[in-house]
């Protein structure tokens, strides 16, 4: 029974941990991989947020459809698209076609895969070891985040970026045989699939995402020189507050299907749980600044200082050490720990090594400077991971667990999307203000060249290392003495853009602590525990 319990456990725990590899492995080898595809660090961002963005947009019907199905067959069937998008990814050679397999069938099977994970934990384990099952699962892909970056310097280094993928396609092979083991979750009664809410859920979280990921290209709320405008204003405001409205539109659906006798695609009540919504904040928080860190650093380590792709990722590997202690020790040791208590301490963690990373970075500094922010990043990251996720599913009765997986899921993929963006959009529009005032004020760098700079830099300046923009600089014909200057003037905004991304995420960090008072200061079961000896 044991061993059998351990198979389902490894075949769960297994499926979490590729699903979340794909947000932190390829981070460290931006660079190579956009190169190789014929495309830009922004193109490569792109791809990333779009893999984060179709699983918060198909989270919810995600998990809906595994109450149609089967969660065991919803699983596998996604394990299959997946596998398939990973393929795809292995042999893409241009960006078209690395979207249509990372983001795209990845996405898609990803947000099969995960809510069924919940439900799997639920029927395949008795109620008092689900916290510790599903502590487990959570931990998986904290492990997952923490080596990522390893795994994808040492095979970007020594092989190629698309070993990775070629990986995923094998493992994924594994799971499907193991998953024979696992036993299917029940299905209560005959569910219903609301397809004006899956269409009006997914379309408002697309639109406000979609919103934030373009908004370094054509400006927050005033449009860039040349962007699109609508009414003199950016697209990227009216796509988020559009998809704001239809978000509010799905919550009347849903409300209308419930006054109906209909089964929603979310039940709203659930919101009104403090614990629930609080997890779910707490997901948001962490996943917005995880995501957010994990595009930044890997920029500042291979661009601006040059590092491999396997020294990038050892240099992060500070961050995985603590954030694997924190997740797997904390539940091992403190099992009675407040929860609340770890979740406010996880998140001053955060925020103190991510503001440390603001104020050290700087153009004399090396590669070590990032080591004791990062352990603090990890620890505060760690201490999230051992607790969430048990707090979501208790919150509510297990016959919602296949909700619960898909809104908390949504949770973290929509913050790891808008922490992608955000520190995308901030650190791009951070970096051209610097270096176009730069270079206008400085003397070495003649008047026409700065003309020419304003009209055709304005939309924004790509992140990119001095050797490439040298590069660039001598087959335009310019001048040792403009080369030099133009360099510098570089090196300081990607600075200025770094720790202008650095400290809206320690900003956001920081807010989270705001919400943490949702989080219940028992651990899961405390009080049935103390309850059993007295009914006894």
């Amino acid at each position: 029974m044991k061993q059998k319990t351990g198979l389902v456990l490894l075949t769960l725990a297994s499926g979490q941990f590729l699903m979340t590899l794909d947000s932190s492995v390829m981070n460290v080898s931006i660079a190579t991989v956009a190169k190789d595809v014929g495309t830009t660090v922004t193109g490569i961002q792109t791809a990333i947020t779009l893999y984060t963005l179709v699983m918060a947009m198909l989270m919810i019907p995600g998990g809906k459809v595994g109450s149609l199905i089967g969660r065991k067959r919803a699983f596998s069937i996604g394990c299959v698209i997946y596998g398939a998008g990973s393929l795809t990814t292995a042999l893409a050679q241009n960006l078209t076609v690395l979207i249509f397999g990372w983001s795209l069938l990845e996405g898609i099977g990803a947000a099969l895969i995960l809510p069924a994970i919940v439900a799997l934990v639920a029927g395949n384990f008795p109620p008092a070891g689900r916290p510790r099952a599903y502590g487990l699962v959570m931990a998986a892909g904290a492990i997952a985040v923490a080596v990522g970056p390893l795994i994808g310097g040492i095979a970007t280094t020594y092989f190629s970026w698309r070993w990775v993928f070629v990986g995923e396609v094998l493992i994924v092979l594994v799971i499907l045989v193991l998953a024979r083991r696992v036993e299917d979750a029940p299905v209560e009664g005959r569910p219903d699939l609301d397809l004006v809410g899956a269409v009006l859920s997914a379309t408002g979280l697309g639109l406000a995402v979609f919103g934030v990921l373009r908004s370094s290209v054509w400006g927050w709320v005033l449009p860039k020189p040349g962007g699109p405008e609508i009414l003199g204003l950016s697209p990227t405001i009216l796509l988020i507050f559009g998809g704001l409205l239809v978000l509010w539109l799905f919550a009347a659906w849903e409300r209308r299907v419930e006054q109906r006798g209909r089964e929603p695609l979310v039940q709203l009540s659930m919101f009104e749980n403090r614990q629930f919504t609080g997890g779910l904040l707490m997901f948001f928080f962490q996943f917005l600044v995880q995501a957010g860190l994990f595009f930044t650093i890997p920029l500042y380590l291979s661009v601006a200082l040059g590092l491999s792709a396997i020294g990038t990722g050892i240099r992060i590997m500070p961050l995985s050490i603590t954030l694997l202690i924190a997740a797997a020790g904390i539940p091992r040791f403190f099992p009675n720990v407040s929860p609340r208590l770890v979740v406010q301490g996880g998140l001053l963690a955060m925020f103190a090594g991510t503001l440390s990373l603001f104020l050290s970075i700087d153009a004399d500094a090396g590669a070590e400077i990032v080591t004791v922010p990062l352990l603090l990043a990890g620890l505060g990251i760690g201490a999230l991971a051992s607790q969430l996720g048990s707090v979501t599913v208790s919150a509510v009765p297990d016959e919602q667990s296949p909700e619960v997986g898909g809104l908390q899921n949504t949770a973290t993929n929509l913050g790891a999307s808008i922490g992608t963006a955000l520190a995308g959009s901030l650190l791009i529009a951070a970096l051209t203000a610097s270096f176009l005032s730069g270079i206008q004020q400085n003397p070495d760098v003649p008047s026409e060249v700065t003309a020419q700079a304003n009209v055709e830099l304005a939309d924004g300046i790509p992140f990119i290392s001095d050797a490439d923009l040298e590069k660039a600089l001598e087959e335009a014909g310019a001048s040792a003495d403009v080369t030099r200057a133009v360099l510098d003037e570089n090196e300081q905004a990607r600075l200025d853009g770094l720790r202008t991304a650095l400290a809206a995420l320690a900003l956001i960090a920081l807010i989270g602590l705001f919400f943490a008072s949702r989080i219940p200061t028992e651990q899961p079961g405390a009080t049935q525990q103390r309850a059993a000896p007295q009914q006894a």
